[in-house]
């Protein structure tokens, strides 16, 4: 492999690896978002994939991990929650993002909402979608889901994760 000399001053190149690419995202400041499933259960995760892929018809992805203990609910739920989180939000952030937490015990407020899926109080933006796909991408799926109700009104500035915590957006 040839390195340029722009890079060189950056550090030496390191092979794909897991590692290098989580090392490489704890630099990109992404979203937070928590996406909540009804089974037996409410289930939910904290997730920072999340991305708009079409307006028309509005479609979102999100990705998964096979490992998680939210993944046998989706793996078979027809619709999700989308919730996008306030910067007043980081405990709850922290609760759904933590294994084996109570995640909607106290304090998460939450209701049944369309479609029985379980809605988050106090967020900044919510959608109820259904899913219309579950790629297979290494060891999670990509969860591909349109929009069919939702509620973009929720007051606040929009929670943000960076270098492994959750931050606040800074003007």
């Amino acid at each position: 492999m040839t390195v340029s000399p722009e890079l060189r001053t950056l550090g030496a190149p390191r092979q794909a690896s897991p590692d290098l690419l989580r090392s490489v995202f704890r630099r990109h400041a992404a979203g937070v978002a928590v996406i909540t499933a009804q089974g037996d259960r409410p289930v939910g995760f904290t997730a920072t994939s999340l991305s708009s892929v079409a307006a028309d018809p509005p479609l979102l992805s999100f990705g998964v991990g096979t490992g998680s203990s939210s993944w046998p609910v989706l793996a078979e739920a027809e619709y999700v929650g989308v919730h996008i989180l306030g910067e007043h939000q980081r405990e709850l952030a922290g609760t759904f993002a933590r294994s084996g937490a109570d995640r909607f015990g106290h304090p998460t407020r939450w209701s049944e909402g369309p479609e029985g899926v379980p809605i988050l109080d106090d967020v900044l933006a919510w959608l109820v979608c259904r899913v219309v796909a579950r790629v297979p991408a290494g060891d999670h799926r990509l969860v591909i889901a349109q929009a069919v109700v939702g509620d973009p009104a929720g007051a606040g500035r929009p929670l943000l994760y960076h270098q492994g915590r959750f931050n606040a957006l800074r003007d």
